[in-house]
């Protein structure tokens, strides 16, 4: 399927140095930023308290976030699960304190926020078993909020997970360009290879920069770009390829242009259809998907501009020819079977 059709090449690879000193003057300062200010890291990783509350309605979660900014916290995580009464919420670790008090004091507040008084109460659970909750009674003696359930995130099970989390991107890195390199050739896997991580480092250039919070939802974002970005290399070395096959006497950067003109339309359609999903979940998918969203926006726009002119001008100053993708076709000898 395509939009349109460009019927004269466009010369890419003769403009690859400058896009390419681009993406390095880029990449340099996401690394200096990354040195410099380093990953505003969540809870999940820095560890912390974590509290669930429920309501008797519908949660106004950027009250709560307001409640919670008045007591001194400056980026709470607070979002909802389940139902839209059902409040997670999660808050650093506090010098001094411990996660009881956090959450006393947490709770207190949200129940003033209420007009409610704060109250132990004996409710059963599933299993039959009387546990104290606390609760927040309104002047009726309703319940205005719930306590469900209070955990804390040590900073050791953070680090655990930020490991994880660099075993994974490692594993996926691997695994890329072991397919690549099956797929095509040595000279593809690397360029994208580096392509990839050139999109992973200005994401979290960006993050650093502008403080944005790094949670557990943004690293499965820079992997969904991963992989993202690597089908668009993929396609434009798929193309090369056939373009070494129908383009004999075109040179290289000649072929390399082509592909790229040739899957231009499909990269709009691709990408552009994604974004508008990413977009939706940007303004309308509330604090929960908004740092997931600008991950997967800012990895889209590098990926397509990552996978033109990083990966493919790359694979061409590595010297990839017809000859690594088409074996040559042998002469039979005509003597071989002559007899003397």
């Amino acid at each position: 399927m395509e939009f349109f059709r460009i019927k004269k090449d466009i010369p890419f690879m003769r403009h690859a140095l400058i896009f390419n000193v681009i993406s390095a003057l880029t990449f340099v300062a996401a690394v200096f930023f990354l040195l410099h200010k380093g990953l505003h890291l969540s809870v999940e990783f820095k560890g912390g308290t974590v509290m669930e509350v429920k309501y008797p309605k519908a949660a106004n979660l950027e009250g709560i976030r307001g409640t919670l900014i008045g007591m001194g916290y400056e980026e709470p995580s607070v979002t909802s699960f389940d139902t839209a009464r059902d409040v997670m919420i999660r808050i650093p670790v506090e010098k001094g304190g411990s996660a009881a008090n956090t959450s006393q004091r947490v709770f207190e507040a949200l129940c003033k926020s209420e007009q409610g008084t704060t109250k132990s109460i004996d409710t059963v659970t599933e299993k039959g078993e009387h546990v104290l909750k606390s609760a927040c009674l309104d002047v009726a003696g309703s319940e205005a909020l719930v306590l469900q359930k209070v955990e804390f995130v040590g900073p050791q099970v953070g680090e655990e997970l930020a490991q994880n989390g660099l075993n994974a991107l490692v594993m996926v890195i691997i695994g890329v360009m072991i397919y690549l390199a099956v797929r095509f050739e040595w000279k593809y896997a690397v360029s994208a290879i580096v392509a990839n991580l050139h999109d992973v480092v200005i994401i979290l250039g960006f993050f650093a920069y502008f403080q944005w919070e790094f949670s557990l939802t943004v690293l499965a974002a820079i992997l969904a770009v991963l992989g993202y970005s690597v089908n668009e290399s993929v396609v434009i070395f798929d193309r090369i390829r056939e373009n070494f096959r129908k383009q004999r006497k075109a040179s290289v950067h000649e072929v390399i242009d082509n592909a790229i003109t040739s899957t231009i339309s499909r990269t709009i359609i691709t990408h552009g259809c994604t974004q508008m999903m990413v977009l939706s979940m940007l303004f309308f998918g509330g604090q929960t998907l908004h740092y997931f969203a600008i991950a997967l926006t800012i990895g889209i726009c590098f990926g397509i501009y990552s996978s033109v002119f990083v990966a493919a001008a790359i694979a061409m100053w590595l010297g990839v020819k017809r000859e690594d993708l088409i074996k040559p076709v042998k002469e039979k000898d005509e003597t071989a079977d002559a007899v003397v």
